[in-house]
């Protein structure tokens, strides 16, 4: 599943190619997809919507939507030219957006942007032609993904349920575990505390703080919490900058792949030496999910 680092890639890459743009005209599929909204009310809903931003939030990427304001030239070119802007920029959005587009993407969700005569994927759910000529396409193989359509006139914006681990402070985060029996590797996938961590970023901060992770969150000590939190916040600014980890289907808003993995120092490494000590890095179950660690450099 996209973690915090491919999510945010995908958001900026998507941010870079669509804003301002406006959506002319939504395709939904008829396969089966858990939609949080209705596939026709969201085409309703976004047909027409100006994208004003593109951002992360936890492991959401979260499009503010303005209304198009029409005016006498705001109606598209019959054949739009591919990659064109001139479209776009005839309908000027109302300032603020009035609703949102969230995308989940699941276990295998991808948000392409692309041309309309590009060949389509298998397992494409939403074409979505914008008026520069572009298409935005929502592929998930295996249908995991979550699409939600909110108009802000009726209800909240989105927000997450946890705190967010590139710009939480010293002492919020002490806090989040004060007395927690919950092993640390577990609190730190709890996205009820931390917004878009997920397991490779959750072992590999672990290890580079050098904390085992089934040592319980409420007992480590203040410098152990603080080390960690330095090293969770380093972890993810350096694998947004190579793009995230491509250990699966995941690539970016051009559909290419992160280059993160390649500087993995335990996840999916068992049996390996410990890049720093030589120790053969072992693989434990923690809170369902496959945990790796160095027995020798995290205590």
């Amino acid at each position: 599943m996209p973690e915090l680092p491919e999510v945010e890639t995908i958001a900026r890459g998507v941010d870079e190619r669509v804003r301002g743009d406006r959506i002319a005209a939504a395709w939904f599929g008829s396969h089966r997809q858990p939609f949080k909204t209705a596939p026709a009310q969201q085409a309703a809903g976004l047909e027409g919507r100006v994208f004003l931003r593109v951002h992360r939030i936890g492991k959401h990427i979260v499009c503010d939507l303005g209304d198009c304001d029409p005016g006498p030239s705001s109606s598209p070119p019959s054949q739009p030219s591919a990659g064109s802007s001139i479209a776009a920029q005839h309908a000027q959005p109302a300032p603020g957006p009035s609703s949102q587009w969230i995308v989940h993407l699941g276990m295998t969700g991808r948000l392409l942007v692309t041309v309309p005569e590009a060949a389509v994927a298998a397992h494409t759910h939403v074409r979505l032609l914008l008026a520069s000529g572009r298409e935005l396409r929502f592929v998930d193989p295996r249908r995991f993904g979550r699409l939600e359509f909110r108009d802000l006139g009726r209800c909240a914006g989105f927000s997450a349920t946890g705190a967010e681990p590139l710009a939480i402070e010293t002492r919020e985060f002490a806090a989040l575990f004060r007395g927690r029996q919950l092993s640390i590797k577990a609190a730190l996938l709890d996205q009820k505390l931390l917004s878009g961590v997920g397991n490779i970023y959750a072992d590999e901060s672990l290890f580079r703080a050098g904390i085992r992770p089934g040592r319980r969150a409420g007992r480590l000590t203040r410098s152990e919490l603080e080390r960690l939190r330095l090293e969770l916040r380093a972890v993810l600014q350096h694998a947004i900058r190579l793009g995230g980890s491509s250990v699966s289907d995941y690539v970016d808003a051009d559909g290419v792949r992160g280059f993160f993995q390649l500087e993995h120092c335990v996840y999916q490494r068992a049996g390996l030496p410990c890049l720093l000590c030589r120790t053969p890095i072992r693989r434990i179950l923690l809170a369902g999910r496959g945990t790796h660690y160095c027995p020798r450099c995290q205590r």
